[in-house]
Parts: structure tokens; C-alpha cells; sequence
């Protein structure tokens, strides 16, 4: 889809220094798309940052917000330039500062194809998204101080190449194998995304019918309430032609976060995944949440959250860690939402976890269950084990057994309107479509204030 950019683009910024950046007006391979771009080539100086090409970085910055237009920042630095002296550092910090007004009014994506350390290494943090290359390697401490505070040596791509920002840190939401596959990837993310906060994200009309039902997801789910299956089939089965954009796939495994469309509408799916830790939130699966809702919602993109999870991972390392401020993080990310939120509870939903994945008292629009839903405070196994705990094991089980038919199905949930509607899961792609045609208009006041003070 080519989505032309506004009239007063024709006043694009074009600048060239004597150092390692460049930044202008440019198209996106694939869609067209019209961004600014901002690249430091690290064949100039290693990339060093100099004052004039920290500006240069801010200028494009500045402009791709005045413009309201995406900002993609191609980067590739060793730092700020050391021969300026502080007045590289000073360049920086200006450049951080632009990056971070566009912050929820464009989109940032930030391209790492080669070293980003030091300061620049930051600014991958502050992107909406990053895109590392094969060759990238980002981080903030070098392998010598590494090796001189904590005397173990580590290679460069083993203390932050791309598999390790992957995998481990979040801070990859795609990676290519080079530059030009990383920009492909770029365009594909700004394909579902306005160019800035004040507009809707893209629509784009689909020969794929909404009404088509799904009867393959009547078989998704396990015979045993403990089996496992890969909820990106779900995903699969609900979006247009099947196709999906998944964001930082490689980290916290357990909640599965992409985009895709419905019914040519851009959807936002926030999704447990029974497959890894049997869909139990833990820290890193709270942020990578938290950080997915809050993008969605910054960029008008409504959010599908589909729920199969047992509760948060026990632990006394993640409790020291701060699972509490972490797993508040997705809560205040959701009540701060005020995209149209759609919730489908697939299967288990127990304990803080089944408020946390946008339940009804979390805020959201509609909430849809399938028959196999389990809405309840736990498990009927740990049920049991407090109320009846001195019977024997055979008393137990059965009342294990009685209180999940008596519990642990949708429509006690629904009786209290905590489930707005049961529906047969060759239905879901229809319900979805229906709910985000009726929510399309939604509008809500904010409240005036300066900013809420989250659990960062």
C-alpha cells in the first residue's frame, strides 16, 4: 500500500556535514512510503558522533515531527567523537531530546547495522522499534570494561549481537540478515502504522471475508487442560490471508505480540502462549506486553488480547526482582489504553493474570469467551488443596472434578457480565470483525493532566 505524505513535505529537510550523518526525505522499499531518514555511516569515522552530526540527527528528528511523518534513523556508531570533547557529548543529548519529543506522535524505528555503543547504543532504547542486522552489535560497556570490572572476557556478538538482543534483552523487535532487508522489514512495520498519533491507522481493503469461519480452531485446543499447542495458529486463523507481523518473537517467548489485519484493518494481538512456560507471566513477559499495548495504543491500532494463562511465575528471584512493579507495568499499560480493547478468553484465566490480560474490570470493550474458557480465582486442583486439604486423594479428586464443572466454565462469568458473549471458535474471526466495525468510532475524553507516573 503507498500512502502519499502530506502536501508540505516538499519542505524536506536535506542535510549534509562534514561528518558521519545524512538525513532527508526518502521512500521505504517495498510500500513506498514516504519517512524521513536519518543514516550515520560508519565508514566515516567509525561512525563517531561529532556535535554537527548529533544535529543533523536531531534536525531530522525535529523535522520528521513537524512533518508528521515516520522517522527512520539507519545507525551504525562507536560513540561520540572523543577528539570534540564534551561538545560531542552535548550534540548527543540534543539528538536524544528530539528523538524523544516524536515519541508517541511519529513512529521511531531504528535500523542497527553495525556498532552501536555508548551513548548512540541508547537510542535503540528509545525507539518504537529496532531492526538489528546480522552484523549489528549494540551495548552500552564495551568487552575491555566488562573484562576489567568482572575479569571474565566476552566477545562482542556474545555481549550484544543480534541474537542476544533477540533473544535475551527485547530490544530487537525484527531482525534482518543486512541493510536491505532490514528496511524491508522497516516498511513492512510502517505498513500498519499511520504516519503520526492524530491518524488512524492504515485501512486496506481485503477480498478475504470477514464472515469466513474458522472451524479449524474447534480442534486448537488439547484434550488435556494441561496440553500444550502454538496459539500462533489462532493468530493464523483470525488474520486476513493469514498473515501476521510478529514483534520481538525471540523474547519472553510466552506472550505472543504482532500485528496483523482484519477485515483490512490493522489489529494489535496480545497473546499468551501455551507452548512456552504454559503461558505464565512472568517479568520480561510483562514488559514485552506492556511495551506492545502502549505502542498500539500511541498509534490508534486497536488490540485483540487472547487468554490462555495459569497466572504469574512463581519464584523467589523473580519476587526479589520485582515482579510486582513489573507485572503492574501491563495493568497501568491497559487502563491507560484507549484504543478499542476486544478480549477472548481461549482457555485458562486464573488469578491477577486473568485481570491483567484486559479483563472487564481492566476497561475492556467487549469481552468473548469460547466454551473451553476457565474464569476463575485458580486452578481447581489448588482449589481444593486450601478449601479441603485434610481429605484424602480420592475425596479430593472428586471434588476437583465437581468444582471444575461447577466453576470453571464461561457462563458463571458471563452470569456476572464479566463475559459479554460465548462463542463457537469457528466463529471467532467473525465475532472479532463485527467488534472492531462496531468499536471503529470509539472515542474517549481524556483527563487533563500532565502524565500518569507508571511503574517503569
Amino acid at each position: 500500500m503507498t500512502i502519499s505524505a502530506p502536501a508540505s513535505t516538499h519542505l524536506q529537510v536535506r542535510a549534509r556535514v562534514p561528518g558521519a550523518t545524512d538525513a532527508g526525505l526518502a521512500e521505504l522499499p517495498v510500500t513506498g512510503r514516504r519517512v524521513m531518514v536519518v543514516r550515520v555511516d560508519q565508514n566515516l569515522k567509525r561512525g563517531a558522533l561529532g556535535a554537527a552530526d548529533s544535529e543533523t540527527v536531531a534536525t531530522a528528528a525535529r523535522a520528521a515531527r513537524a512533518q508528521r511523518i515516520p522517522l527512520v534513523v539507519v545507525l551504525a556508531s562507536s560513540g561520540a567523537d572523543v577528539l570534540e570533547g564534551v561538545a560531542s557529548l552535548d550534540g548527543w543529548g540534543r539528538a536524544a531530546k528530539a528523538m524523544a519529543d516524536c515519541s508517541g506522535m511519529v513512529p521511531v524505528v531504528v535500523i542497527a547495522y553495525g556498532l552501536a555503543v555508548s551513548g548512540p547504543a541508547l537510542l535503540l532504547g528509545m525507539a518504537d522499534a529496532v531492526v538489528m542486522t546480522s552484523e549489528a552489535v549494540a551495548y552500552l560497556s564495551g568487552p575491555s570494561a566488562v573484562a576489567q570490572l568482572t575479569g571474565v572476557a566476552v566477545a562482542p556478538a556474545e555481549l550484544g549481537g543480534q541474537s542476544v538482543h533477540h533473544r535475551s534483552s527485547g530490544v530487537a523487535a525484527l531482525t534482518a540478515d543486512d541493510s536491505e532487508s532490514a528496511l524491508e522489514a522497516a516498511a513492512a512495520l510502517l505498513d500498519y502504522l499511520p504516519d503520526h498519533s492524530d491518524e488512524e491507522a492504515p485501512y486496506l481493503a481485503s477480498d478475504d471475508p470477514t464472515e469466513r469461519p474458522t472451524p479449524e480452531l474447534r480442534d486448537l485446543l488439547p484434550a488435556s487442560p494441561t496440553g500444550s499447542y502454538d496459539v500462533r495458529h489462532a493468530v493464523t486463523s483470525i488474520s486476513d490471508y493469514g498473515e501476521y507481523l510478529e514483534l520481538r518473537a525471540g523474547w519472553a517467548p510466552q506472550i505472543v505480540t504482532a500485528l496483523c489485519r482484519i477485515g483490512g484493518r490493522p489489529i494489535g494481538i496480545v497473546a499468551n502462549q501455551p507452548q512456552s512456560m504454559a503461558g505464565t507471566l512472568d517479568i520480561a513477559a510483562s514488559q514485552k506486553g506492556a511495551r506492545f499495548v502502549a505502542f498500539c495504543d500511541s498509534f490508534n491500532i486497536p488490540l485483540l488480547t487472547m487468554v490462555d494463562t495459569p497466572g504469574f511465575m512463581p519464584g523467589k528471584d523473580l519476587e526479589w526482582r520485582g515482579m510486582i512493579r513489573h507485572g503492574a507495568q501491563l495493568v497501568f499499560a491497559y487502563a491507560e489504553a484507549t484504543v478499542p480493547r476486544v478480549c477472548l478468553i481461549m482457555r485458562k484465566a486464573f488469578g491477577g493474570a486473568y485481570i491483567v490480560m484486559d479483563s472487564k474490570g481492566m476497561g475492556n470493550d467487549l469481552c468473548l469467551a469460547w466454551p473451553s474458557a476457565q474464569v476463575a480465582v485458580m486452578g481447581a486442583q489448588g482449589a481444593v488443596q486450601i478449601l479441603h486439604r485434610r481429605e484424602d486423594v480420592e475425596t479430593q479428586a472428586r471434588l476437583a472434578s465437581a468444582y471444575e464443572e461447577e466453576y470453571l466454565n464461561p457462563y458463571v462469568a458471563a452470569a456476572r457480565g464479566f463475559v459479554d458473549q460465548v462463542i463457537d471458535p469457528a466463529e471467532t474471526r467473525r465475532a472479532v470483525a463485527a467488534a472492531m466495525e462496531l468499536l471503529a468510532t470509539k472515542r474517549e475524553r481524556l483527563v487533563a493532566r500532565k502524565h500518569g507516573n507508571g511503574p517503569l
